[in-house]
C-alpha cells in the first residue's frame, strides 16, 4: 500500500509549483521532493539556475525579427511566454507577472513593445526586493512615464496622473490618502521624465520610428523642471523629491496592507477585486497580519513576506483555492504537454490564445490590470480555455504526453477505467476531482474500452486512450483551478 505521507507530500509539492510556477512534470516534483519542501521554498526564492539557456534570446529574434525593431505586440508577448514555458527559474517569471497585473502598463498607447519587455525585466531584477525600492524603479521607468503622464509633468503645471495611481492602484488604496496628498505627490515627481537615447538635448513625448526602427527612452531627472518648495504629503512637511514620497509611502501600515493583500490575492486565494478592498475585509484577516508584520520586520522586503507565505498553513491549505489566469492556464498546460523548446515562428498563436481567453499580456485594458478570479470565466473564455487545453494533448508523442504515458504504463499493463483515471489523475497533478466530475470521466473512459499495454497490437490503441482521458481531465472544471 502507498504511504499516505509521500502522496500528501507530493500533493503539497505540487500545490507550491503551482502557485510559485506553472506546474511541475512528476519527474520534476519527484526531484524537488528529494530536495525537500523548505529547501524548495529558498531556491525559487533565490534561484540558482539561469532562467533560459544562453542562446534562446538570439534564437527567439532569429524567428520574431521584430522584436528587434518592436514592430508587432504579439512577437514581445510570444518572447515573455516562451520565457515562461522555459525558465529554470519559475517563481521570478510568476512574481514578474504578479508586478505586471499591479503596475499595469500598456503597449497599446505606448506603441513600443521593447520598452514594455524592459519593464518585465525590471520585475526579474526588483520584484522580490524591497518594495520602496521597486517603487522608485517604476517611478523612473521609462514606459511608465509615458504611460501615465509623468513626461508631461512640469513643475509649473504638475499633472497627476502618476501621483494619483501611484497612491491608489500601486501602494495604498482609496480611502488612505486625500486629494492634496495626489497633488502633493505629482509636485514631487515633477521632472521625472524621459529621453530619447539618440537625441540627448531633446525630451522626447511622442514615439518616433526614424531613420532605423524606434528609438529607446531613457529616465532623466530634469532638476530645472522640478518644484523645490515645500510640500505637506500625509501628514509630513518637506521639499520632497519622489524618493522622499516612496519613503513615506512605504512608512504607512496601508501600504503593508495592500502590498499584503495582493500577494494573498495572486499566490493564496482569489478575493475580491482592488476598488472593493477599501469595504471588504480580506478573508484571511490573520494570513494579512502576518504578511503586514513580515513587511515592516524585513523593512518591505517582498521575498522575506513571500517567505512567509509559502512555509505558512493558510498557504498549504489553500489548495485549489483559485482560478488559473489565460497565462497560467496556457504556459501550465504547454509545460506539461512538452514541446516549444525551441522558438518556432508558430509560437506567436500562444500570446493569441491568452488574448482569447481575456489576457492580453503586455497589454492590460486599463490601469486596474486585469479582473482575477471567477471573472476570467465567460462562456467564450471558458470553451477557449478547454478547446486549447485539449488541443495541446492531442499527441501521444509530444514529450510530456509521452512521459505520461509511460509513467501509467509502468504502474500495470491493463487498467479498469476507474485505475485508469486515478492513475492519470495522480500523475498529471494530482489533481483531485469532485465525485460529481470523477464519476462521469470514469463512465466516458469505460466506454473507450479496454487498456491493455501488453498486448502488442493494442499498445498504440491503448496510448490513444490514455491521451483521451488526459484530455477530458483538462477539460474539467476543477483543471481551471490553481
Amino acid at each position: 500500500m502507498a504511504d499516505p505521507t509521500a502522496d500528501n507530500d507530493v500533493a503539497l509539492m505540487a500545490h507550491l509549483l503551482r502557485r510559485a510556477g506553472f506546474g511541475a512534470s512528476r519527474e520534476e516534483l519527484e526531484g524537488y521532493l528529494e530536495m525537500g519542501y523548505e529547501a524548495t521554498v529558498e531556491e525559487l526564492l533565490s534561484p540558482t539556475a539561469p532562467p533560459l539557456p544562453a542562446n534562446d534570446a538570439f534564437l527567439m529574434r532569429r524567428y520574431h525579427v521584430d522584436i528587434n525593431s518592436t514592430m508587432y505586440n504579439e512577437s514581445g508577448q510570444t518572447y515573455w511566454l516562451h520565457r515562461m514555458i522555459n525558465t529554470r527559474r519559475p517563481l521570478e517569471e510568476k512574481v514578474a507577472l504578479l508586478w505586471h497585473h499591479v503596475f499595469a502598463t500598456s503597449c497599446g498607447k505606448i506603441n513600443q513593445i521593447k520598452l514594455v519587455l524592459q519593464q518585465i525585466e525590471t520585475f526579474y531584477r526588483h520584484g522580490t526586493g524591497p518594495f520602496d525600492r521597486l517603487l522608485v524603479e517604476m517611478s523612473k521607468d521609462p514606459a511608465m512615464l509615458y504611460w501615465l503622464d509623468n513626461k508631461d509633468s512640469h513643475k509649473d503645471a504638475p499633472n497627476e496622473n502618476y501621483g494619483r495611481e501611484l497612491l491608489e492602484l500601486f501602494s495604498m488604496g482609496v480611502g488612505n490618502y486625500t486629494e492634496q496628498d495626489v497633488y502633493e505627490a505629482s509636485r514631487a515627481f515633477t521632472g521625472w521624465t524621459i529621453q530619447n537615447s539618440a537625441l540627448h538635448t531633446a525630451r522626447v513625448t511622442r514615439c518616433s520610428n526614424w531613420p532605423y526602427g524606434k528609438l529607446d527612452w531613457h529616465f532623466e531627472y530634469n532638476a530645472d523642471d522640478h518644484d523645490d518648495t515645500g510640500k505637506l504629503f500625509l501628514g509630513h512637511e518637506g521639499r520632497f523629491n519622489g524618493d522622499d514620497i516612496i519613503d513615506i509611502i512605504c512608512r504607512q501600515e496601508a501600504t503593508a496592507r495592500f502590498v499584503s493583500r495582493h500577494l494573498y490575492n495572486f499566490f493564496v486565494a482569489d478575493e475580491p477585486q482592488v476598488p472593493a478592498w477599501q469595504t471588504v475585509p480580506p478573508r484571511d484577516p490573520q494570513a494579512i497580519q502576518a504578511l503586514v508584520d513580515t513587511f515592516f520586520q524585513s523593512r518591505y522586503d517582498i521575498r522575506s513576506m513571500l517567505r512567509v507565505l509559502f512555509n505558512s498553513d493558510f498557504f498549504k491549505n489553500a489548495r485549489f483555492a483559485k482560478v488559473k489566469s489565460p497565462t497560467e492556464l496556457v504556459v501550465g498546460t504547454v509545460r506539461m504537454a512538452g514541446g516549444h523548446v525551441l522558438p518556432e515562428f508558430e509560437d506567436i498563436d500562444l500570446a493569441m490564445q491568452t488574448d482569447f481567453m481575456g489576457q492580453a499580456l503586455l497589454d492590460p485594458p486599463s490601469v486596474e490590470g486585469w479582473h482575477t478570479g471567477v471573472e476570467w470565466i465567460n462562456t467564450g473564455a471558458l470553451v477557449d480555455r478547454v478547446n486549447f487545453a485539449s488541443k495541446q494533448l492531442d499527441d501521444v508523442d509530444k514529450p510530456g504526453v509521452r512521459a505520461i504515458i509511460e509513467r501509467v504504463r509502468g504502474r500495470g499493463d491493463r487498467f479498469t477505467a476507474e485505475g485508469l483515471v486515478d492513475a492519470c489523475l495522480d500523475i498529471m497533478g494530482p489533481i483531485t476531482l469532485s465525485e460529481d466530475t470523477r464519476r462521469e470521466v470514469v463512465e466516458h473512459t469505460r466506454g473507450l474500452g479496454e487498456v491493455d499495454f501488453g498486448a502488442d497490437e493494442g499498445r498504440r490503441t491503448s496510448e490513444e486512450r490514455v491521451k483521451e482521458v488526459l484530455q477530458l481531465i483538462v477539460s474539467t472544471r476543477e483543471y481551471q483551478l490553481a
